[in-house]
């Protein structure tokens, strides 16, 4: 079970900045909606990745914070 107090918490540590620096290099030169499309995907992907409902729910309500 997933608490509400892990989502949001640093994970990656150092890695963090090197999967920013990898997430905009995937955005470079995309149109406006060619970005929107790629974060939809891996929004999709990493969902499924961690395939629990309920910890995609907390992240969701996390993030509308």
């Amino acid at each position: 079970m997933t608490r509400k107090t892990d989502i949001g918490s640093d994970r990656l540590g150092a890695a963090g900045d090197d999967f920013y620096a990898a997430l905009m290099e995937a955005h470079e030169g995309l149109s406006l909606e060619g970005s929107a499309r790629l974060n939809a995907r891996l929004v999709l992907l990493l969902a499924n990745q961690v395939g629990k409902l309920e910890t995609l729910k907390a992240a969701l309500a996390a993030a509308r914070k």
